[in-house]
C-alpha cells in the first residue's frame, strides 16, 4: 500500500520536491512515484517514514500539502 501526499506546485519548486522525494526513497531504498491529478501532484512512497520525512520538506519549503 502506498502513502501518498498531494501537493500544489509548479516550475522550480516541483522540480526541488522531485529531487527531495528522489533522496528521500533513495536514502531508505524504496521506490516512490508521482501521479498527475486535478487537485495536484500526488508524491507517493512504499513507506510512511518516507513520506512522513517528505511532507517535513514541505513544511519547510512552505508547500501546502494534503495526505492522500
Amino acid at each position: 500500500m502506498a502513502d501518498c501526499v498531494i501537493v500544489r506546485a509548479y516550475g522550480r519548486q516541483l522540480d526541488q520536491l522531485r529531487a527531495e522525494a528522489f533522496r528521500i526513497a533513495r536514502g531508505r531504498q524504496i521506490d516512490w512515484w508521482i501521479d498527475r491529478g486535478d487537485k495536484g501532484t500526488h508524491f507517493c512512497f512504499e513507506s510512511a517514514e518516507a513520506k512522513q520525512a517528505f511532507t517535513s520538506m514541505c513544511d519547510n519549503f512552505a508547500v501546502p500539502y494534503v495526505e492522500a
